[in-house]
């Protein structure tokens, strides 16, 4: 998975926490899709918008799982996000700090992503490089979940209207969930623009802070993200030097420009 969708993956999920585990089979004998009309999943969804809206900051460790299983492969990266949204502008920053692969012993892998709504910078303290991206003019910066949209839907700041051309969404019912999560089913359509990134993606709502508290996705290649964000710290402030870009000494640095489209003569 490339590095920005790597970003726009995590924002997504913005408050996820709770454990893993390959989402069951909505036809298998452990999974029932709940019989309620659409009201209840629009229900739900319009909880998430209320609380999207009144959003100011947000931190939690990360713990990120990807499974190959036609590989029977699997890493595992924990690090620690931090994002804040003002009137003018939004910050995100995501800082990775382990690396696990398969059954190696965990090592330290620090790899930061910054995006202050124009750019995207990301420090790989391995390579020694830094690769900063422009992503938006500087007068239309855009928000880290605008940045997310386009590799994943985002619940609470995508509109019910549009969630349901693209996806097929009911609440489920699973034995292992735990009481206090509510659990939403994503199908991609197939006309669905995420047709050629995802088959399926679940979310479970924290009911009572009214944000996702775990999800899982599943690519078309088979691939399966397992996302927890740990710990959350809901709008209790962060320092703003938290989003300060600090390139180390001697790494080397690449800078990629916003492609913009040629105008027609």
């Amino acid at each position: 998975m490339h590095q920005v969708v790597i970003s726009g993956f995590l924002v997504s999920l913005l408050a996820t926490t709770a454990g893993f585990g390959r989402t069951a089979d909505a036809n298998g004998p452990t999974c029932q899709v709940r019989a309620d009309d659409a009201n209840d999943v629009d229900l739900a969804i319009k909880s998430l918008q209320d609380k999207a809206a009144g959003l100011g900051s947000y931190q939690a460790r990360v713990d990120y799982v990807t499974k190959q299983p036609l590989l029977e492969s699997q890493a595992r990266r924990r690090g620690v996000l931090h994002y804040a949204k003002s009137e003018t502008r939004s910050d995100l920053r995501i800082e990775f700090q382990t690396l696990q692969q398969d059954e190696e012993p965990e090592e330290r892998y620090v790899e930061q992503f910054l995006f202050d709504g124009v750019w995207l910078v990301i420090v790989n303290h391995q390579t020694q490089r830094v690769e900063r991206r422009q992503l938006a003019e500087p007068n239309q910066p855009v928000d880290a979940f605008s940045l997310a949209s386009k590799h994943m839907p985002v619940l609470g700041f995508s509109k019910i209207d549009d969630l349901r051309k693209q996806f097929d969404v009911a609440l489920i019912s699973e034995p292992n969930d735990p009481a206090g999560l509510q659990h939403l089913r994503l199908n991609v359509r197939p006309d669905s623009v995420y047709k050629e990134d995802y088959t399926q993606i679940d979310f479970w709502v924290d009911r009572e802070i009214g944000l996702p508290a775990k999800i899982i996705a599943v690519t078309t290649e088979e691939d399966i993200h397992e996302i927890r964000l740990i710990d959350p710290k809901v709008n209790e402030g962060i320092d703003p030097k938290m989003f300060q870009v600090e390139v180390p000494r001697g790494f080397s640095v690449e800078v990629i420009p916003l492609e913009r489209k040629q105008q027609e003569p």
